[in-house]
């Protein structure tokens, strides 16, 4: 966990939790993560959500969770759409009942 400066360490935590999100303190940045955003967190225990890791730069870590997610994709979120095998997105998956089946 180095920063761009080298020798200077990147420190990442949870600075506050509210029923809309989180934010997170990277080094001297505070991003929000809301939960409409990213809703892997908003039934996750407080704790859970606490402990976050920095296995490498510009990557975070949610071991009680198993959600790794790029610094990028919480900067930016609408480039990233939600898919996932747990929780898919229903608007990225294609239906693939055969026409005229209406189960």
């Amino acid at each position: 966990m180095k920063s761009k400066q080298r020798g200077m360490p990147i420190s990442v935590e949870v600075t506050n939790i509210s029923r809309h999100g989180f934010w997170i303190l990277l080094g001297q940045e505070e991003l929000f993560l809301p939960f409409a955003d990213f809703p892997w967190f908003e039934a996750a225990p407080v704790s859970a959500i606490l402990k976050v890791e920095m296995p490498r730069p510009e990557h975070l870590y949610w071991p009680d969770l198993d959600v790794d997610l790029t610094i990028e994709s919480i900067r930016e979120p609408e480039k990233y759409p939600l898919v996932s095998k747990s929780m898919p997105n229903r608007r990225f998956e294609q239906d693939t009942r055969p026409r005229g089946d209406s189960q």
